[in-house]
């Protein structure tokens, strides 16, 4: 297994990380041994990772920061960067690797003071790695303050740091950033290509593993959650079946305060799980004795911990609306695909009574219009419009047509 394995339908961006992972440790080694450094490389200090979502950005960009990591023995005798076993590549790919920093959007945005620490660490050689890897995984969500302190650190980078931004697009990420980066477009996965990587990474049975990807449409993360989490599937199941409920005013309300109650019940679960150990391990860092007082002064560190845990909780529960939403607009896409004669590209075969069935009793028009409101509601959710409003009006807009 090397590190690129979870790349799914990737063979591109694999071979130009490959070159790039070799060019880098040849670098690395000309400059241990007081060599100059080669005349051409393909390693550079900035790159830009793009892609849809499930695409897998993140994964290529943790798998290079493995790959240049790498401290296989097989190196020396020509082999390539990336061989998944090495205490490097295993520790940058679970997060524990010292001289590999990740940053993530904890709410709508990364602050600048989520980015102060690790613009600082920019600039130290590596502790104990090859090279000190930088990776911001929503760069997207960046703030002109927090954007403006990535710029001047990818302007003037250390020498042995590398950055790995990650966002939807090019557009997403200033321009000034974006053109120090190298840019890397990932592309969605066929169907086949995830289905087969859910039977040969996870041992789920060929039908599911099928059924899964083509009902994600090539989402990678969401088609493995899918074929092994029973309550994914369960939800996923209620939310197909909600636009056959919104026949009435009262119904479409109802609906909309269940999908914001599920979601807020993935919100709950995921705190229970992180926020309580959080809080315990920082009481104890800040030397409180159990069940005791804070020391004097910890107040405002304990006040930003909450802060922290609040953003993220708002974000995970507009996550999971945001993935109701998705499977809502592949309902409706196979609904449309139907009013048009096109059966080929059913995403959601266990469903199909349902969308015979709105596809009789409405036209192509109307069911763009609902598209249409589904990408309303989400727009609206991204403008921090309250979940509850903004689910009220797509499912009236539904019911409506």
């Amino acid at each position: 297994m090397t590190v690129w394995d979870d790349l799914v339908g990737q063979e591109r961006v694999s071979e130009v990380l490959t070159d790039a992972a070799r060019d880098a440790d040849a670098l690395v080694t000309a400059a241990a041994a007081g060599r100059p450094a080669p005349e051409t490389s393909k390693m550079t200090h900035a790159w830009l990772f793009t892609g849809p979502p499930g695409a897998g950005r993140n994964q290529a960009a943790r798998a290079f920061a493995a790959a240049l990591q790498c401290v296989s023995p097989d190196r020396a005798l020509g082999g390539v960067p990336g061989c998944g076993f090495c205490d490097g590549c295993h520790t940058a790919l679970v997060g524990t690797h010292a001289d590999v920093s990740s940053v993530a959007a904890v709410g709508a945005e990364i602050l600048v003071k989520d980015m102060r620490d690790t613009v600082r660490k920019s600039y130290t050689a590596p502790a104990t790695g090859r090279w000190q890897v930088i990776l911001v995984e929503d760069a997207e969500r960046l703030n002109e303050k927090s954007a403006n302190a990535v710029l001047k650190a990818v302007e003037e980078p250390a020498p042995r740091t590398v950055w790995l931004l990650c966002a939807p697009s090019v557009e997403d990420v200033l321009p000034t950033i974006r053109s120090r980066c190298r840019h890397l477009n990932l592309t969605t996965p066929s169907v086949q290509a995830v289905a087969d990587m859910l039977v040969r990474r996870e041992g789920i049975e060929p039908e599911v593993a099928a059924s899964a990807a083509r009902a994600t449409q090539g989402h990678v993360d969401r088609a493995r959650r899918l074929a092994t989490d029973p309550a994914a599937r369960a939800r996923r199941a209620a939310v197909l079946k909600l636009p056959l409920r919104l026949d009435e005013i009262g119904a479409c309300l109802k609906a909309a305060q269940e999908l914001v109650d599920a979601a807020a019940e993935d919100a709950k679960q995921l705190a229970e799980e992180t926020d309580g150990k959080e809080t315990e391990e920082l009481k104890t860092a800040l030397g409180a004795a159990e069940g005791g007082r804070l020391p004097r002064g910890t107040a405002g560190v304990m006040k930003d911990l909450e802060d922290m845990q609040k953003r993220r909780r708002t974000r995970t529960q507009r996550d999971s609306l945001d993935v109701a939403l998705t499977d809502l607009t592949g309902f409706y896409r196979d609904v449309l695909a139907l009013q048009l004669g096109s059966r080929v590209a059913i995403a959601n075969g266990d469903a199909e009574e349902a969308l015979d069935r709105l596809a009789r009793a409405g036209s192509p028009e109307a069911t763009l219009r609902r598209i249409e409101a589904i990408a309303a509601c989400r727009d609206a959710l991204d403008r921090n419009v309250a979940p509850l409003l903004a689910v009220e009006a797509m499912t009236m807009a539904l019911r409506a047509g």
